[in-house]
């Protein structure tokens, strides 16, 4: 019992001012991350987190608000201030996500597309026999 009544000591905060930001935007929803230089997270958000729902997920606003969230907590805790952007995929919350980042006075340093492309496509159709 003792040793349950004891104070734990308080953990250090920890400091990333840059690191990366990556923006997951479908048509249905968009995912806002915010790692560090190695791509460990820090803090996320969706539009669906920040209760949007259904086909209002997909938004620009949706994306918009949950950049915002995300964009603060990543200040508040780790001191966040300079970002490498990586954006993937086609939905409406590409742009409206990079323009809270730089509302938020966070350094936008590079954008990159990484939207997966594809080689070789899929298999054919087998041959019509007759």
């Amino acid at each position: 019992m003792a040793e349950a009544t004891q104070s734990k000591k308080k953990k250090a905060k920890r400091v990333v001012s840059s690191g990366q930001v990556h923006v997951q935007a479908t048509f249905n929803n968009t995912i806002i991350t915010f790692t560090d230089g190695s791509g460990n997270k820090l803090t996320a958000s969706s539009s669906g987190a920040c209760g949007f729902r259904g086909s209002k997920k997909g938004t620009a606003y949706a994306a918009q608000v949950a950049a915002e969230r995300a964009a603060t907590a990543a200040k508040q805790q780790y001191g966040f201030n300079r970002a490498e952007v990586f954006i993937k995929g086609i939905g409406l919350g590409r742009d409206a996500a990079v323009r809270v980042l730089a509302g938020m006075d966070i350094a936008v340093e590079t954008i990159k597309d990484v939207t997966g492309v594809p080689h070789g496509g899929v298999r054919p159709k087998k041959a019509r026999r007759i």
